[in-house]
């Protein structure tokens, strides 16, 4: 049975990496968010418009969710229409691809300076001061997150449990995909969950397949934080977050059988594991967005017809 010492510091570093989350989205938001909000609004009339600033806004603010949580805020409000938000939706899957390739880059040495100079900063007044110290700390518990996982890999496969599970995930993809939708719908963070993998591929605990196809659950999972984002709301806001739901769905439906191609495709393009899996993402991403995109207006037929419309 697994030791509950593992067990707890796993807990520990997802709940380091959801902050260290937080506080950068937090830095980012309060340094650009009303301006990304502005943006938002002022797309209304084409999708590649809302598809170009939905890639934008996501890669800036280092959150879908956030991102998509926003729109349906404004599809609820009637500043937008959810045929409109579909190309935000679009975009902004291919916008948050930049924090998982952003989470490859060896910057392990400067957790400890950074923390320190986050935190300093944060003691500021200064407005702007405080959100780059949000930002800086941020990243710094993310990576000392990541790094965490990392040394929890070898104890953990150490248990009988936990390899047995990495082991069925090994053998049955779809395995890894349920696993990788369920995590991410509990923890809230498709970031969190490629984090988890990048710290056991660098172990050699996970292979590239088993973690793209956490991945293609992941981009499921965190449509629960829309989803939830949309309760109470009206009609229009419901079929945005339907839009999320369907989208990511039918991505991972169509790309579960190409999982391998995915993974030549990503090591044609590095050697190095973790950034594989961020190459693999981007790749997937931006194909899904990419060849939905001339479909919106089919697509929001589709999702009306699925799930009426009052």
């Amino acid at each position: 049975m697994m030791n509950l010492k593992e067990l707890m510091l796993f807990c520990l570093f997802i709940l380091i990496f959801l902050f260290g989350m937080y506080l950068l989205r937090s830095g980012l938001f309060n340094l650009s968010g009303k301006r990304m909000n502005e943006a938002l609004k002022s797309i209304t009339d084409k999708p590649w418009k809302g598809f170009l600033a939905g890639t934008f806004i996501t890669g800036i603010l280092q959150s879908s969710s956030a991102v998509t949580v926003m729109t349906v805020g404004l599809v609820s409000a009637g500043s937008m229409g959810f045929q409109q938000s579909i190309g935000i939706i679009l975009g902004s899957n291919i916008g948050t691809t930049v924090t998982a390739e952003f989470m490859t880059f060896p910057l392990e040495k400067g957790i400890v300076p950074g923390a320190i100079i986050g935190a300093v900063l944060i003691l500021f007044s200064h407005y702007y001061l405080r959100s780059i110290g949000f930002i800086i700390f941020g990243l710094s518990s993310i990576f000392s997150a990541i790094e965490g996982f990392k040394s929890l890999a070898i104890p953990l496969s150490s248990y009988k449990y936990f390899s047995t599970i990495m082991n069925e995930m090994e053998q049955h993809l779809f395995i890894a995909l349920v696993v990788g939708a369920i995590l991410t719908a509990i923890i809230h963070s498709s970031s969190a969950t490629i984090g988890i993998c990048m710290g056991f591929l660098a172990s050699g605990d996970l292979s590239v397949q088993s973690s793209i196809s956490i991945m293609l659950g992941a981009n499921i999972g965190t449509c629960v934080t829309a989803y939830l984002a949309s309760v109470g709301a009206g009609k229009e806001a419901k079929l945005t977050s339907y839009a999320h739901i369907w989208l990511n769905l039918l991505g991972a439906i169509f790309f579960f059988p190409f999982i391998g191609q995915l993974e030549a495709a990503a090591a044609f393009l590095t050697e190095v594991k973790s950034v594989q899996l961020a190459h693999a993402s981007v790749i997937y991403n931006v194909i899904c967005s990419s060849v939905m995109l001339p479909f919106s207006a089919v697509f929001s037929k589709f999702l009306i017809k699925m799930h009426g419309r009052e």
